[in-house]
């Protein structure tokens, strides 16, 4: 048995959705932003779908992830296999305006085993891991 956790955090960002965009789909540099990844190691690419494996702060965990890019409209994630195997990170954005984008991030965590326990602990340190890498984000976007 499993619990489904979703959480959704959303910002507007004082910059084009050219600049947002840029940042956000340079998953290579994932971890400048999401510091619950410490490293990203791609093994395929075929047109915007990357397959890669990446390392997590939580414990050096590995996990496989399949990260499709829909240009200027979302970042796709699923995990693949690993500890959060079946979670989904979804980021969407949207121009609000010349100089305003709206970026959206929605997680559906499926947590299973003895996790289940620290299922509310997780889905807060998910939830301001989030707040805290769009704050990076657009910190970076309004330099």
């Amino acid at each position: 048995m499993e619990v489904m956790v979703s959480i959704m955090v959303s910002r507007e960002i004082p910059a084009s959705l050219d600049k947002v965009w840029r940042i956000i789909s340079d998953i290579d540099n994932e971890p400048s932003y999401w510091h619950g990844t410490k490293s990203v190691k791609n093994i395929n690419k075929d047109g915007n779908t990357v397959e890669r494996e990446i390392v997590l702060a939580f414990r050096e965990s590995r996990c496989r992830e399949l990260v499709v890019l829909d240009p200027k409209k979302s970042v796709k994630t699923n995990i693949i296999d690993g500890i959060m195997r079946g979670t989904e990170k979804n980021i969407i954005v949207n121009s609000n305006g010349a100089y305003k984008t709206k970026i959206e991030v929605v997680w559906n965590l499926r947590i299973s085993g003895f996790k289940k326990m620290f299922a509310m602990m997780i889905r807060k340190h998910i939830k301001q891991g989030t707040e805290d890498a769009l704050t990076r984000i657009a910190n970076t976007a309004a330099a």
